[in-house]
Parts: C-alpha cells; sequence; structure tokens
C-alpha cells in the first residue's frame, strides 16, 4: 500500500515537471513554439487593408523615380535661358548680323533717344513730320506732297524719298493709310525696312581681326577709334592701335594720347613714312603677342583725290599680305551733320574700296537725321555704330529696331504728357 502511494506521488511529480514551460538557457533562440506564440496575427488575406486618401495628391518629384530626378529640373533650366530672337531680316538679300534683343524684352533707349533730340525736336525731321498728323483723324492724299518736302529737306535723298512716297501713296490709294497712327506706322516699317542690313558691332571672329578706318578730314575718325577700342576692351578684347595716318605727326601724337587713355599701344613710323608699312608692323606685332584686334587709322582725304584713294587701296594689299583675308572689316566714317555730302563720300569711297561699315558721327548735332536713311537705301552699306556726343561711351552699336523706336516712338515722359 505504501509503495502504491510512492508511485503515484512520483509519477505526479514527473508529469508536472514535463508540463512546465522551459526556460531556455543564456544565449539560446526560444523554441519555434514560443515564435509562433510571439508573433502578432496577421490580417486575413481575404481582407485588404483600408487606405485613407492623402490629405494632398504627392508632387511630381516625389512620385517619380529618383533616376528622374534630373530630367524633371532640365526644362526649368532651358526655359532660364530665352531662345535666340531671330535674325533681322534685310529685305536687300543682304545677310542679317548681330541679333538686337528679343521682342517684348524691354530696353533702356534713353540714351539714344537722347542722343536724336534735335533730330526729334519740332525743328527737326521727326518733329515736322509728327506735327503734319497731329490731331488728322483723316489723311488727305495730298499729304504725301508735304511728306516728300520734309523728307528731302532732312537730307533723305531724292531716290530714297521717292521710293518712300511710291509705297505710302498706293496705300493711301487703297485706303489702307486713311488715319494719322496708320500712316506714322507705315514710316515706321519704312524706315525699319531700309536701315535693317545686318548692322551693330564688329565681326571679330578672326584672331587678329584687323579694322581699316577711314573718312575724310573733321568727320571724328581718330576719335571714333578710341571709342571702338574702350568698346572693344569692355567685351574682354585685346586692342593695338596702328598710327597710318604718316602725314600729319599731329595725327599719330592724338593718337598716342588716346593709346594711353585707353589703355592701347600703338605701333607708329616716322614722319612720312609708308602708311603701308605701319599696318604692316602692326599685324605682325598683334600676331606675336597674340592681340585681338587691330585698329588702322588712315590720312583723312578728299573722296575727289584720287592719288589718296589709290593709297588705300595700296595699304589693304600690304594688310593682305601681312595677313590673309586682312582686312576683315573696312569702316567709313561719316558725319551726319554733313547731309547729302556725307552721301556722296560714301560712294566715292565705296567706288575705291569694298566697305563693310559705316560710323555715322555727331549724329546729336543735326535736326537732319534722316541722312541715315539715304545712306542705308542707296549704298546698302550697314551702320554698324552710331556717335551720339563727345564722351568716350557715345559711341552706340546700331539696331535697326532699337534706332527706330528711339526715332519715332514715344518716351515715358511724353506718353504721360499725352
Amino acid at each position: 500500500m505504501t509503495l502504491t502511494i510512492i508511485a503515484i506521488v512520483v509519477l505526479l511529480v514527473v508529469i508536472l515537471i514535463f508540463a512546465m514551460p522551459r526556460r531556455p538557457k543564456q544565449g539560446e533562440a526560444p523554441a519555434a513554439a514560443d515564435k509562433k506564440v510571439a508573433k502578432p496575427a496577421a490580417a486575413p488575406a481575404a481582407t485588404p487593408a483600408k487606405r485613407e486618401a492623402p490629405a494632398e495628391p504627392p508632387s511630381q518629384a516625389e512620385s517619380a523615380p529618383m533616376i528622374e530626378a534630373a530630367e524633371l529640373e532640365a526644362p526649368e533650366l532651358v526655359e532660364a535661358a530665352p531662345p535666340a530672337p531671330p535674325p533681322v531680316p534685310s529685305g536687300r538679300g543682304v545677310p542679317a548680323g548681330p541679333h538686337p534683343p528679343a521682342r517684348g524684352v524691354a530696353r533702356d533707349l534713353s540714351g539714344l533717344r537722347s542722343g536724336l533730340a534735335k533730330t526729334r525736336s519740332k525743328e527737326g525731321f521727326l518733329g515736322k513730320l509728327a506735327s503734319l498728323f497731329a490731331g488728322k483723324k483723316e489723311i488727305d492724299p495730298s499729304v504725301a506732297d508735304r511728306v516728300e518736302e520734309i523728307l528731302i529737306g532732312s537730307d533723305v535723298g531724292v531716290p530714297t524719298t521717292q521710293e518712300i512716297l511710291r509705297r505710302l501713296r498706293d496705300g493711301l490709294r487703297k485706303n489702307e493709310l486713311s488715319d494719322s497712327d496708320a500712316i506714322w506706322g507705315a514710316l515706321r516699317a519704312e524706315a525699319t525696312r531700309i536701315l535693317s542690313l545686318g548692322g551693330g558691332q564688329l565681326r571679330t571672329t578672326k584672331k587678329p581681326t584687323v579694322v581699316l578706318v577711314v573718312g575724310v578730314n573733321g568727320v571724328g575718325k581718330t576719335t571714333s577709334i578710341a571709342k571702338l577700342a574702350t568698346k572693344l576692351k569692355a567685351d574682354g578684347k585685346s586692342v593695338l592701335f596702328a598710327a597710318a595716318d604718316t602725314f600729319r605727326a599731329a595725327a599719330v601724337q592724338q593718337l598716342e594720347v588716346w593709346g594711353k587713355r585707353v589703355g592701347c599701344e600703338v605701333i607708329r613710323g616716322k614722319e612720312g613714312a609708308d602708311p603701308g608699312s605701319v599696318v604692316f608692323d602692326a599685324i605682325q606685332k598683334a600676331k606675336q603677342a597674340g592681340i585681338d584686334v587691330v585698329l588702322a587709322d588712315s590720312a583723312g582725304r578728299l573722296q575727289t583725290k584720287t592719288p589718296l584713294m589709290d593709297e588705300l587701296k595700296k595699304i589693304a594689299r600690304t594688310m593682305e599680305k601681312a595677313l590673309e583675308g586682312a582686312p576683315h572689316e573696312t569702316l567709313l566714317v561719316l558725319d551726319a551733320t554733313n547731309g547729302q555730302n556725307a552721301l556722296s563720300q560714301a560712294r566715292m569711297f565705296q567706288e575705291a574700296i569694298p566697305l563693310t561699315g559705316i560710323v555715322l558721327t555727331k549724329l546729336d548735332g543735326t535736326a537732319k537725321g534722316g541722312v541715315i536713311l539715304g545712306i542705308c537705301d542707296e549704298l546698302k552699306i550697314p551702320v554698324r555704330y552710331v556717335g551720339l556726343g563727345e564722351r568716350v561711351d557715345d559711341l552706340h552699336d546700331f539696331i535697326a529696331e532699337d534706332f527706330v523706336e528711339a526715332l519715332f516712338g514715344r518716351s515715358a515722359d511724353e506718353t504721360a504728357a499725352a
């Protein structure tokens, strides 16, 4: 009996020992059964998790893959730089030159407008035209005769005036120019057409770029060279002067004074030396020193003096020997106050030597600024620069649209006054 009781007790103890959960030793992983107990129950597969809609849709950058981030920014970079404006149509078969600023972009034309103050005044070319149309709601066809008088009196020239009038009369006959605004717009369009020959700035694609500057005495050649050098240096170009006016010691001295003022070396010869030898030495110096632009002064000469004009041809030939393709630019400097005589000068120089551009000086000193229309229309030579004052920074790049706007358009003060 006693043994039976003891056996039962031992059996109960063994059962209790095996029934108790086993504690894992230190560092030992828990039993698989323990893992299943500790793991939270998963949601039933048949019931999809319900998602709340976000407060706002995710941005394009957040939703796009990381590899496309650069592609998303690319259009902004392209749009930051405005597209190049189309070239100014020449309308004459002449290649368009440097592009003007894009249409719609505000440009400060106050300096240009101020320089044209005399031409825009009541006594000037534009002032007389404005007075002719002022207060008129209807334009009589006979107004064309009065326009003709004003244009010819403003040194526009007979051939150019006749072409402008032919177009105006045609518009009047078709009733397309029935009011002052329409005829004023037509005159602006004609001026833009005539002046859009691809002017503005030098073409400095060669190194060195050789520029021959020509003109009669007193038009401002040497001063224009100094002003041009100032503009080129401001654009980061190095400039060398060639004092090829060897007949006047004062001309060489004047160029040297300007050279010191604007920081340009001057290559000169002895008084009376061959001008061709001076430009040859200057070009060789520019090639050795890596100079960007050579500006060669030349002796002032009357356009009617054949020997002097022949000498220009000789200088040009010497330049070609020193550097193939030189001179790359031949600029004729004209004084706007000379009116129709300036046009005569341009014709004679063009017959003697190929001209690539015109520098029209002292435009601020005349009320007959219409001479620029005659020069461009008859000679088909683009205007590169216009001089509107005595300061070294008063040489302006010529852009036809800007010039016409400064000439015909109203300033902010004039618009407010109206």
